[in-house]
Formats: structure tokens, C-alpha cells, sequence
């Protein structure tokens, strides 16, 4: 039997050059991010291997913890990612990191596992959900770059944008911070969603040091109108967060955003630029990502046991839950938020 081992990544003197060194590590296994969810929500971080004490790491399936007295105990790969795929070489090395895993699964002691990213029903695991993903590749010379985004509804927008006199502003100030948070506040609740807690923006700001941004872009009289947090992890730069205010979309502030960070991310020689997941029912959403001259794959949510088939009365629930968040004042949204994130990574 192949002896699996518990490390913990945040404290492993091995987990950095491992990530430095596979190819499939992304900002999500990294330990700033894990770092961030531990000090916001007390999940326990843990990563599983078949590399012994001393040795250096081959492979790793990280993992948090979640103590959920609403949702129960199950563990995630990993919370409030896009996607976190397990970093083995073969499907039989992922099996044998899930074995025990599973088995704690079956005795009760997890409710469920969650790996974010993976083929159909790899290791055992059953699909549980299906996302969009959205790369650009910075390979190709700016020019080319500019030449992919749609004419009409990208560079006509970032031409109006600056001929409006759209400013752009970027950091990680307390002020930077308190007006991205304002515009969150707006697009969560034009989504009739409660926002992530402020804490966890603080939390990622001091975990990311200067690999992350906020980048904000204001109206000419000065409001903020949109802004996007970016994250940098080894070749790639990532759009995690986007914020706006409705009513100043036709300025093309989101526009002049990204292609501003694109420019940034291919001028500092990196190699990709992801946009991030998307639902596939949200066609707008998919339009748009698809109009920065982009490559649309797909990402697969694996789950041990298998989901349960969702009952009529959870959409109905959920239905009258984001009625009441769109009607519900902002401090009683926040603490919704506050309450809730906690429980539903």
C-alpha cells in the first residue's frame, strides 16, 4: 500500500519550490491565497502526498478544511477558487491521494470532497458542476493583442473611455480599498448577492503584496465608475474581482480596466492573462469574455459522493433569499455576508 502524508503548505519549507517547479500550479495553490482564507475564515489547510519527510514534493492535492455548523464538514480544493486542480503526474497517483480521503467520506467524518478542476469523473470523483474558463495568451505582440479585441464593444469602449476622460488609478491603499468595496456593494446587490466580507479583500491585500492590484477607474468629475482586482503568480495574471457602477457603463470603464492590465501583464513578460470562470447560463457574461480575442475552456467541479439531484424547494429558497438581498440595506447586506461566506465557499 502506497503510504499517503499530511503536510500542511503554509508551514512546509517544500510547498514554494514545488509550486515554482509544476506546471499546473496556479495562484489558488499558492500559499498567500491559502494563507488569506486560513486568517479570514479559520479554514484548516492541509495537502496530501506521497512524498515522504525530507524528500522532495512529486505530487500534492491541497485541500481545506471546512467546519460548517450550517453546511456540515466536507473538504475543498479549495475555497473561492476558480480552480485548483491536484498537481500528480497520473490518475493513479490521484487515486491513491484520494483513497483515504474517501474512506474518511464513507466513516461519516466528511460530508463531502470538492476538487475545483479535473476530467469527468477522474479519481473516482462524479462531476458536480461545469464552468467557462477564459484565457488570453500574451504571446503575440501588443499589436496583435489589440487587433483580437472586438472592434464595436472593446475598442471603441476603451476610446470612449479615454476620450471621456475616464482616470485610472491603481494600489492597495485603505482608500483604493473603501471605494472598490462601495462599487462591490452596487454589483452584488444588482446581483441580488450578498458581498464578500471586506476582511477578505484586507486579508488577500496583505497575504499578495505588490502581486496584487486594485485598479479603479473614476469619471471625469472625479466617481468611481468600475474597478478590477488583479492577481500575479508566476507567468500568468489573473482577474479575480470586477465592481461597477450600472449606470456609467457606456463609458467603457470595465473596458479600459483590462486592457490596461493586459498591456501591464505582456509589458512585464508574462504569458497569460486569465479572465476567470463564468457560469455557462450567463451568455452575456461568456459574449463579453469571448470579445478580448480569448480561449474558452471548460472547467469540471468533481465531488465524492456524488451530488444529490437539487430539489425544486432549494431554488425556491434561493429565489426568495436573493429577493431580500436586493431589497435589504447595505449594513444588513454586509453582515449577511459577514454571516454566510464562512459556510458557502
Amino acid at each position: 500500500m502506497i503510504e499517503i502524508y499530511e503536510i500542511d503548505p503554509l508551514e512546509d519549507d517544500r510547498w514554494l519550490p514545488f509550486l515554482e517547479n509544476h506546471p499546473r500550479a496556479t495562484v489558488f495553490h499558492s500559499r498567500e491565497w491559502l494563507c488569506a482564507l486560513n486568517r479570514t475564515y479559520g479554514y484548516r489547510i492541509a495537502a496530501f502526498t506521497t512524498s515522504g519527510p525530507g524528500q522532495p514534493l512529486t505530487n500534492a492535492v491541497v485541500f481545506c478544511r471546512v467546519r460548517s455548523w450550517l453546511t456540515g464538514p466536507r473538504m475543498v480544493s479549495v475555497p473561492f477558487s476558480d480552480y485548483c486542480p491536484p498537481l500528480v503526474d497520473s490518475e493513479e497517483e490521484f487515486r491513491s491521494l484520494l483513497a483515504p480521503l474517501k474512506r474518511a467520506c464513507d466513516a461519516g467524518v466528511e460530508r463531502y470532497l470538492e476538487i475545483r478542476s479535473g476530467a469527468e469523473e477522474a479519481g473516482g470523483m462524479a462531476r458536480s458542476a461545469s464552468f467557462c474558463l477564459h484565457r488570453i495568451d500574451l504571446r503575440p505582440a501588443e499589436s496583435e493583442l489589440l487587433h483580437a479585441l472586438h472592434g464595436d464593444c472593446i475598442r471603441r469602449k476603451i476610446a470612449r473611455a479615454e476620450r471621456e476622460g475616464v482616470t485610472y488609478e491603481e494600489g492597495t491603499s485603505e482608500d483604493l480599498l473603501r471605494r472598490f468595496y462601495e462599487l462591490t456593494m452596487l454589483t452584488r446587490r444588482r446581483h441580488k448577492l450578498p458581498p464578500q466580507p471586506i476582511c477578505w479583500f484586507r486579508n488577500l491585500i496583505a497575504s499578495m503584496g505588490d502581486k496584487l492590484k486594485i485598479r479603479l477607474a473614476s469619471s471625469r468629475e472625479g466617481r468611481p465608475v468600475a474597478a478590477i482586482l488583479t492577481i500575479r503568480f508566476k507567468a500568468t495574471m489573473t482577474y479575480k474581482y470586477g465592481c461597477s457602477d450600472s449606470r456609467f457603463h457606456k463609458l467603457g470603464p470595465m473596458q479600459l480596466l483590462l486592457w490596461r492590465s493586459i498591456q501591464e501583464a505582456k509589458e512585464t513578460g508574462l504569458l497569460e492573462f486569465d479572465l476567470g470562470r463564468s457560469d455557462p447560463a450567463n451568455e452575456g457574461l461568456l459574449t463579453f469574455k469571448d470579445r478580448w480575442g480569448s480561449k474558452r475552456s471548460t472547467l469540471t467541479y468533481l465531488r465524492y459522493p456524488a451530488p444529490e439531484a437539487q430539489r425544486v424547494p432549494g431554488h425556491v429558497s434561493l429565489g426568495v433569499a436573493r429577493s431580500l438581498f436586493g431589497l435589504a440595506p447595505d449594513a444588513l447586506l454586509r453582515t449577511a455576508g459577514n454571516v454566510l461566506y464562512p459556510h458557502v465557499d
